[in-house]
């Protein structure tokens, strides 16, 4: 394992940037007939907000737990909470939602 100084997480810690983690959960909707279409719309969106840059991570999420899905957000926790009041599913009851603050490297990334 490689070895880290004090100085190295220092000079990285400096560098790091304010992003929000949305924890997407089943809501009481969740087993409604005709979600599907909702859900799809759901997506689409998600689509949009990775592409204009304010979604930079998305991750669904069917193991058939409660939690459906974890996004890291490049926006403040207010813009975050508007994107997600205005999600079809969550004005639906379909999801459910938790907003928390984080810290992470702005050059950070899934492995392809």
């Amino acid at each position: 394992m490689t070895t880290i100084t004090d100085d190295f997480m220092r000079q990285m810690m400096a560098r790091t940037k304010e992003y929000c983690v949305v924890i997407l959960k089943a809501g009481p909707n969740r087993q409604r007939a005709g979600v599907e279409k909702i859900i799809r719309e759901h997506a689409r969106r998600n689509f949009a907000l990775r592409e204009d840059g304010m979604l930079s991570i998305v991750c669904p999420i069917a193991d058939g737990s409660e939690v459906n899905g974890i996004g890291i957000f490049n926006a403040t926790i207010d813009r975050v909470q508007a994107i997600m009041d205005d999600d079809p599913g969550v004005r639906e009851g379909i999801f459910v939602y938790e907003i928390h603050p984080c810290r992470s490297f702005p050059e950070d990334c899934l492995p392809g």
